[in-house]
């Protein structure tokens, strides 16, 4: 499903008193791109927001500062939290924090995540197992530390970020990345079933490709085997990076806006219970996302009536 609008997220007024509507929401990696993003939009469309990083009182100092201080001057509720997604200590003590400060947790934003670019092959395993680590075992640090107390409330809604080369157009290049958020959103998919029946819900916002607008490709991690790298580099292969480099930028669209992406985060929180889809694309660049995940989802239900787990399906 195509859900994403160009209107501007509706401001939150801070004289205005909260309501049933107001979520505490929980976005990881939000010191920068499509975190960042998502966590500022939130907070303006009126919600709790913890803008999740590491090293608030380090690297990403300036960063906490900017997001108190965007509070303090637009009346916004979001508020910067020291989390890292591979540690789990520090994941244990941001929730907890986080349940001291708003009393409750209703939304998980899993977005942390890092880029690579590079040959397959010249990527050792231990990149590959920290690419894993962030955007697979992170999310399982967080759900562990979270979801008993969205259990016990019995609702919820966990927003993945995913990206359309998990199904779509995969191009070369990008392998760690695109195998860890392939096994990311195999994991939400079996989530989504788990959860149903607790009433805590599912969505996976799949953005397309966004070569600008965010630090993404900028900070992109590159093999540390420099020998096959330089293989690569001088082989067949010579201008495979400067192609693939040209393709992104010759199917993105000249009107993509990164910030589609944090707004139509912000209209499946504000959708209500039981209607937000499990699938939401925001992809300009037309991968082909959609037409594959179309079809896993209709073979996905077949199989769970025929099992007759119906039931554990997006209402």
């Amino acid at each position: 499903m195509r859900l994403h609008t160009a209107r501007p997220v509706a401001p939150f007024h801070p004289t205005l008193k909260r309501n049933s509507m107001t979520k505490s929401i929980l976005v990881t990696g939000s010191s920068s791109g499509f975190g960042e993003m998502t966590a500022y939009a939130l907070a303006n469309a009126g919600h709790q927001v913890f803008a999740s990083m590491r090293d608030i009182q380090g690297r990403n100092q300036h960063k906490a500062e900017r997001t108190r201080a965007f509070a303090h001057e637009k009346g916004r509720d979001i508020r910067p939290l020291e989390l890292d997604v591979f540690d789990d200590d520090s994941v244990e003590r941001a929730i907890q924090s986080l349940l001291e400060a708003a009393g409750k947790i209703d939304v998980i934003v899993h977005n942390a995540g890092h880029m690579t670019l590079g040959s397959a092959e010249a990527f050792t395993p231990a990149q590959y197992a920290e690419q894993y680590d962030v955007n697979v075992l992170g999310t399982q640090r967080v759900n562990r530390a979270a979801l008993p107390h969205m259990r016990k409330a019995r609702s919820g809604l966990l927003v993945w970020l995913s990206s359309t080369s998990v199904l779509g157009g995969t191009p070369p290049w990008l392998a760690p990345y695109f195998a860890a958020k392939a096994a990311m959103e195999s994991l939400a998919i079996s989530y989504a079933g788990e959860l149903i029946r607790w009433g805590i819900e599912t969505s996976i916002v799949v953005p397309g490709v966004f070569t600008h607008g965010t630090s993404h490709f900028a900070n992109a991690g590159k093999p540390a085997d420099r020998v096959v790298m330089r293989d690569y580099a001088e082989g067949p292969t010579h201008t495979l990076e400067v192609n693939v480099a040209q393709g992104h930028d010759a199917v993105q669209s000249a009107v993509s806006d990164s910030l589609e992406v944090a707004r139509a985060i912000v209209e499946v929180v504000g959708l209500p219970a039981g209607k937000r889809p499990l699938h939401v694309t925001v992809d300009p660049a037309d991968m082909g996302y959609e037409l594959v995940a179309a079809t896993r989802d209709r073979i996905r239900a077949d199989v769970y009536r025929r099992m007759g787990l119906d039931s554990l399906l997006n209402r």
